[in-house]
């Protein structure tokens, strides 16, 4: 009896060891090579889809504090950031290892006030004066080019688990309609192309002279009406320029996508977006 006792309480060691074990290989590989990533909203349609599941490379920038992840659990009040994990990668906003991001890098970064993932599209660089007018980037005293591609359509519903609802150029379609925004193609000096979308004039459509601070980049969303980036230099909480060491990784594949509420809802998985390049 005593030696199947024994054996009961082996059994469970080597469990609870075996689960640690996986743990911290799992850690490790998330700090150091790949880190997951669910596209929880709109700000990069069409490029990113809201539900799109995909790896960030962090190895393309090299290491910073930024590069450990947040355990962040509200339902059991765990809260550790990434600086109370890799702190003393903190604070002279260097790399280990660093590489250069290139202007229209798709990246995750993380948020220089709230500490939170967000992923943008790379615009400028340290040094680079944006300014951005009638909704077309001038980009060191050059218009950035836009060529009409016609429109993006999607179905009015709650995408995602948030169940957020798309904003349409083309009005309150009701529950089911198509909503329709206008889209271009947008081309950066290095050749780099890529859709942007645009629903409507803004405040964010005219903005001042950006001058990019050196060690900072500046991000925007492709879908450029929905999304809250660089452009917020001023604004409290705003994302504003962010530090080199805030950067995280560069989206390169969108493994799979879900346009249900749940990754986990297969029958709503997107077929033609498994293992899709990001451009």
């Amino acid at each position: 009896m005593a030696e199947t006792e024994e054996k009961k309480g082996n059994s469970i060691i080597e469990t609870i060891k075996t689960v640690v074990y996986a743990l911290l290989i799992a850690g490790v590989f998330r700090t150091l090579f790949f880190q997951p990533f669910w596209i929880p909203s709109g700000s990069m349609k069409q490029t990113l889809l809201i539900g799109d599941f995909l790896f960030v490379n962090k190895m393309a920038y090299g290491y910073s504090y930024a590069s450990c992840p947040s355990i962040i659990l509200p339902n059991f009040g765990i809260n550790i950031d990434a600086k109370n994990i890799c702190g003393f990668l903190d604070g002279d906003n260097t790399r280990i290892w660093g590489g250069e991001p290139e202007r229209g890098d798709v990246v995750v970064f993380r948020h220089p006030v709230s500490g939170r993932d967000y992923i943008k599209r790379l615009i400028g660089l340290p040094g680079d004066k944006i300014q951005i007018t009638d909704g077309q980037i001038i980009l060191n005293d050059t218009p950035v080019p836009q060529v009409d591609d016609g429109t993006f359509e999607e179905i009015y519903a709650r995408q995602g688990s948030q169940g957020l609802l798309p904003a349409c150029a083309n009005g309150a379609v009701g529950q089911g309609g198509v909503c329709v925004k206008e889209r271009a193609i947008e081309t950066l000096p290095n050749g780099v192309s890529y859709p942007v979308l645009n629903i409507r004039g803004q405040a964010s459509d005219r903005t001042g002279v950006y001058t990019v601070p050196e060690g900072h980049y500046f991000f925007m969303g492709d879908n450029r009406d929905n999304s809250s980036d660089s452009r917020l230099v001023q604004v409290a909480g705003g994302v504003g320029y962010v530090p080199y060491e805030n950067l995280i990784g560069r989206a390169d594949l969108i493994m799979f996508s879900s346009a249900g509420r749940s990754m986990l809802a297969f029958w709503t998985w997107r077929g033609d977006r498994f293992f899709k390049g990001v451009e």
